[in-house]
């Protein structure tokens, strides 16, 4: 059986963590900033875990 070629756009989205969890950025950062405050911007820079229930799903399109 060949190998599962992997997606470019999660390979690019995507990172794996020492630990072997998966690493994302978040959301609702690109425009219309104007409106959110300073606090909201700061904490949507951080990166966060992938959800448990969505995580094997994404390891299947970055093949890991």
């Amino acid at each position: 059986m060949p190998k599962m070629k992997s997606r470019s756009s999660a390979k690019k989205r995507f990172r794996l963590t020492a630990n072997g969890h998966l690493k994302r950025k978040k959301a609702f950062k690109s425009h219309i900033l104007n409106k959110k405050d300073r606090k909201r911007k700061r904490n949507l820079r951080k990166t966060t875990l992938v959800f448990a229930g969505v995580e094997k799903k994404t390891r299947l399109m970055i093949a890991v």
